[in-house]
């Protein structure tokens, strides 16, 4: 069976190698200060990739929401947590994000088999 999160990651990694390898200055400070606003701060890291999450769900950017849905798996955030911030993406992004929603969901459920997988 396809793992969509690992082709998702591996492909991701190979393409921001070689998007930094073309040494740019302003897209390397772009992904630096993705990097650095996602840390630790008044914000705890949790809020954060939430805030992220529905950013991303109303900009209807999948990729986006797919990396802020494993980060906030990676931080803990239970499913209750991700459906509840989904559902207020939805509420301010209106009915054109329902395949987003229904795509984000799909990959939630990805994500958590994809950790049961690893760790067999």
């Amino acid at each position: 069976m396809s793992d969509i999160v690992k082709e998702f990651n591996d492909y991701r990694a190979k393409m921001n190698d070689k998007i930094l390898a073309d040494n740019n200055k302003v897209v390397k400070r772009i992904f630096n200060l993705d990097t650095n606003a996602f840390q630790e701060g008044a914000l705890d890291k949790k809020t954060k990739e939430l805030l992220g999450l529905v950013a991303s769900t109303v900009l209807r950017c999948d990729d986006c929401v797919k990396y802020h849905l494993e980060a906030s798996y990676n931080e803990g955030i239970s499913k209750a947590e991700i459906s509840e911030a989904l559902s207020i993406a939805t509420l301010v992004g209106g009915t054109i994000v329902i395949p987003h929603l229904r795509r984000a969901h799909e990959y939630w459920e990805a994500i958590e088999q994809h950790n049961v997988e690893s760790n067999l």
